[in-house]
């Protein structure tokens, strides 16, 4: 069987899609790759890409010289993970201190990680992983 690699792309659909750029751009620092009217793509540690799609704004076949995307959107708090080393923790948990951004909830795994869970502006659910979640991290 034909190997998947992991995942490239991971997308979050918001109702203002500047009120998400500012969010991830400015108080967590993310890279960005791409802004339109409609979606914002930002770098997650060089190797994956958040992308924030306007909701609702792409449920229509999307056509360009390259081919066609699909319709999709989704609805609901959705939840992600972003790895992070573990001798950041702290100055995760000061920094979000600091932007008013509460921590949520916080979990100690068995194979040794920490979470500390938070919402973004459009209640998806954010999770802060360190190794030791799951055998791949």
């Amino acid at each position: 069987m034909p190997r998947l690699n992991r995942i490239v792309e991971t997308a979050l659909y918001v109702d203002d899609l500047e009120r998400a750029r500012a969010f991830y751009e400015e108080k967590l620092g993310l890279v960005p790759l791409l802004k339109t009217g409609t979606l914002h793509a930002f770098d997650v540690g060089g190797q994956s890409v958040l992308l924030l799609f306007k909701r609702g704004a792409s449920l229509q076949t999307q056509h360009s010289a390259g081919g066609t995307i699909p319709p999709h959107d989704g609805e609901g708090p959705l939840h992600i993970a972003f790895g992070i080393d573990a001798e950041e923790l702290p100055a995760w948990e000061a920094r979000l201190a600091e932007l008013g951004i509460p921590i949520e909830g916080r979990m100690r795994w068995e194979r040794g990680g920490t979470s500390l869970y938070l919402r973004d502006p459009d209640g998806h659910l954010l999770e802060w992983v360190t190794p030791g979640l799951w055998a791949t991290y």
